[in-house]
């Protein structure tokens, strides 16, 4: 084997030049713009480590490193290195690149597992080339391919020396969508100077979507860093003010670039991932290598329409899954009507990101903004959690005029639906359950699916929009008085007296939120049947929203499971904040003499407005399991089964009315689907345009907070949050990532997680107490366990991150402090 090929030599090939080189020689090959260079071969690589290949240990690759700089490469190769040097010039600066046999193959990538050099000149190409040769031995190379079933002994690394292109602009060009996998796109990553400081991720660059010609979207991002040559090889600097936010491309450039993309992808045949330069307007490619693991998606992301802030807080509580399309249709229609009133022309309230519920809330800040209101900032917080220091909200500029116009109809018109509502309130929820029995009994009894869509029509989306209509119109009853009334009684009797007089509701109506715990005891005592525990509470659950998944009351094992982790006892933790109640109450009359029976009714009518907002919320939810009869129903009429979850509810009607054509995108619906469900849950905050595959395959993300302009919000050392429900304790923290992990609470353990919504509720029994990434004072997790006497700090952002498994920890809910004790590793 040669020891030194020419760039376009045909014996480049795999073996010989490995992936990287052999893509090249067949680009340069090809006639297509690849800077001019040689290859120095595998053999090289194979006569240089001849003499010592029996040190070459991949269990110690500190030691190997040594033993590569211990040895000088034989005059043999480095003769034929300085003369094929020479030949490109003189003293010219190249870019020294490592390829192994194993890199750049169709379905694995080694990209980065080896080292590159670039700026290097003379003299130092020589020891370039040796490092080179000693990546192959690094530890990530060697883990890489443990992972892969490599051997180590298959291997081989041909180095690559290529000119360097002092380019002014660079970046990364994928020849189909790397998100949705749709082969007619092709996406443009671009920044300032040389393609380090894209590659590296050290810069957010510009991106240009491609499409038939054209391009379709395009970002300028903020471009703090370029990646420039230096004296002694490369290195990162500021980029000019005046570049930071301008466009890298013009769109005709983009276009020109994704012209020359389709080039290499003709050459291939398959989707390429292309580093690219441009020196003085003319392009040049790097490197192309296939684009592993791709596959055909949609993508679902509406933090691309704009820079705004997206939070999971609040409803994101309550439907915490990655949704299925037809969830997402419903709760869209379940919005619509629950939340009419916050809806600001133009803008979005509510988004999907990723598969997930967020609220976009810059439309809320930049109404208060327009409207100088300052002091709803803080009843803001009070309902969708803690902006964390430093965080500017992204806001758009309204006029005020525009504003009142707009906004005093909208409040006319849903305070007089929600006073119309309020007065069917009581009469609907008397009725609602055995409606909902009624309707999934009439779906059963559906036998074509033109019979269903028009049932559908007729009355199961009648019901639905009503249930959340009253959801509206028990939110709006009694206004901020559950805020105010509590703040009030705090300032008279501190936090814990206070607390302890507010609860106790469900003694006198059934708390919805409590009804999973108290119907689980009830039913273990034998007070219930199962059927009746599943008439009774079944809508409830950890997925009630999501109507892909079978509620508790179709799924005897979930309830088994419960009864099986279900700690005896909940009745007494009750009657114990009963008594505390009683006992502060009387503390109360003896402070303040003659205003116990005033406190005492104005406690009595905040104890209702909750109970009605928790029974409608609870109707609302129970609607959704009607839903779900309806769309499994679906399923077996047309015999597509469970493909229906995966369209968009005017697509479902139009199949049960005889159009299958939306059938076709069920396949990239579901590879969507399961793309985004195997991700880690994204943060609770989102600024700007998130990429949720980008920021899960980085290793140092953050669950709390994302910001697309990298702005310098730091994680807090300490955890703190909103005080849930007061009282301190010490325990071991049990940090706990789903429901379905609750088996791993231990009595006595304080439950750390990202949120809880009702199906947590037959764990908070056993919690000493309960710390929460995401809430509010009005949260699940505030109310429950206010209700059952346990110490909860809520809203804290970063509990998860900072907390860890068996950490003995101190938590004081009436400071909304967490303390680590011990280190649980």
């Amino acid at each position: 084997m040669k020891l030194v090929l020419p760039f376009d030599d045909v014996g480049a090939d795999l073996a010989s030049a490995g992936g990287k080189g052999a893509s090249l020689a067949r680009m340069a090959r090809a006639g297509l713009p690849v800077p001019g260079g040689f290859h120095i071969s595998t053999g090289a690589y194979r006569a240089f480590v001849a003499g010592f290949r029996d040190e070459l240990d991949p269990a110690d690759p500190e030691r190997v490193a040594g033993v590569f700089a211990r040895h000088a490469v034989p005059e043999e190769i480095a003769a034929e290195v300085r003369e094929a040097y020479a030949a490109l010039g003189e003293d010219v600066p190249v870019a020294v690149r490592s390829s192994a046999t194993a890199e750049d193959l169709p379905d694995m990538s080694f990209a980065g597992q080896q080292d590159s050099y670039l700026n290097v000149r003379g003299d130092a190409l020589l020891e370039a080339v040796k490092r080179c040769w000693a990546s192959l031995w690094n530890a990530r190379a060697i883990a890489y391919r443990d992972q892969h079933g490599v051997p180590h002994d298959d291997v081989a690394l041909a180095v690559v020396v290529q000119e360097l292109v002092d380019a002014e602009a660079s970046g990364i060009m994928f020849t189909a969508d790397p998100i949705t996998g749709d082969r007619d796109t092709t996406v443009i990553n671009a920044s300032w100077g040389l393609g380090e400081a894209v590659v590296g991720g050290h810069v957010t660059p510009d991106t240009f979507t491609i499409t038939h010609g054209a391009v379709t979207r395009a970002t300028t991002a903020e471009k703090t860093v370029m990646t420039v040559r230096t004296p002694t090889g490369t290195g990162d600097r500021p980029v000019p003010d005046e570049l930071r936010r301008a466009p890298v491309l013009t769109h005709r450039e983009a276009v020109e670039l994704a012209a020359l993309g389709a080039r290499v992808r003709e050459l291939y045949g398959v989707p390429m991932d292309v580093e690219w330069a441009r020196h003085d307007g003319a392009y040049a490619i790097l490197q192309a290598r296939p684009i592993t693991g791709l596959r055909r998606t949609e993508e679902w992301n509406d933090s691309l329409k704009g820079d705004y802030l997206w939070t999971a807080g609040n409803f994101g509580e309550a439907i915490p899954d990655v949704m299925t399309p037809i969830t997402w249709s419903f709760v869209r229609l379940f919005i619509h009507e629950a939340m009419s009133a916050s809806a600001t022309p133009g803008l979005d309230m509510v988004g999907n990101i990723g598969g997930r519920f967020y609220m976009n809330l810059s439309p809320m800040y930049s109404v208060i903004k327009a409207l100088r209101l300052k002091s709803l900032s803080g009843t803001m917080e009070d309902v969708f959690g803690r902006i964390p220091p430093g965080l500017d909200v992204p806001t758009v500029k309204l006029l005020r005029w525009e504003v009142v116009k707009q906004s005093v109809p909208t409040a006319i018109r849903v305070r007089l639906r929600a006073r119309k509502n309020l007065k069917g309130m009581r009469p609907f929820l008397a009725t609602a359950r055995q409606r909902c029995e009624d309707l999934r009994a009439a779906i059963d009894a559906t036998t074509s699916a033109a019979e269903l869509a028009e049932l559908y029509e007729r009355e199961i989306r009648p019901h639905a929009v009503t249930a959340w209509r009253m959801l509206e119109a028990g939110g709006r009853q009694g206004g901020t008085s559950l805020l105010l009334t509590r703040s009030k009684l705090r300032k008279m009797m501190g936090d814990v007296d206070a607390e302890a007089m507010l609860t106790g509701v469900t003694a006198a109506g059934d708390l919805a939120s409590m009804g999973l715990v108290v119907g689980l005891s009830q039913l273990a005592r034998g007070e219930i049947s199962r059927e009746e525990f599943a008439r009774l509470y079944g809508h409830r659950g950890p997925h009630e929203f999501e109507v892909s998944i079978p509620r508790p009351g179709e799924d005897p094992a979930w309830i088994d499971a419960q009864l099986t982790g279900l700690l005896t006892g909940t009745e007494e933790l009750l009657a114990r904040q009963e008594r505390a109640g009683e006992a502060a109450w009387d503390r109360f009359a003896r402070r303040y003499p003659g205003k116990q029976a005033g406190m005492r009714e104005r406690v009595r009518r905040w104890g209702a407005v909750v109970r009605d907002r928790e029974r409608t919320r609870s109707e609302a939810v129970r609607a959704f399991w009607v839903l779900r009869a309806f769309v499994v129903r679906a399923g077996r009429l047309t015999g597509h089964g469970d493909d229906v979850f995966h369209l968009h509810l005017e697509e479902l009607l139009d199949l049960l009315r005889g159009n299958a054509s939306a059938l076709e995108r069920v396949p990239v619906r579901r590879a969507t689907y399961e793309l985004y469900a195997a991700l880690p849950p994204y943060p609770a905050l989102i600024v700007g345009r998130f990429d949720p595959v980008r920021w899960a395959a980085d290793p140092d993300r953050r669950s709390d907070l994302y910001h697309a302009r990298g702005a310098g919000v730091p994680v807090s050392d300490t955890v703190t949050g909103f005080p849930g429900a007061p009282g301190v304790v010490e325990g071991v923290a049990r940090v706990l990532a789903c429901p379905e992990d609750g088996d791993r609470l231990k009595p006595g353990e304080i439950l750390v997680t990202t949120l809880t919504n009702v199906g947590w509720t037959p764990m908070f029994p056993r919690a000493a107490a309960v710390v929460t990434d995401l809430g509010a004072p009005l949260s699940h997790a505030s109310i429950v366990a206010r209700e059952l006497g346990i110490p909860a700090v809520v809203g804290t952002g970063n509990a998860t991150m900072r907390l860890h498994d068996g950490d003995r920890i101190r938590v004081d809910g009436e400071r909304g402090t967490v303390e680590v004790l011990t280190s649980g590793g």
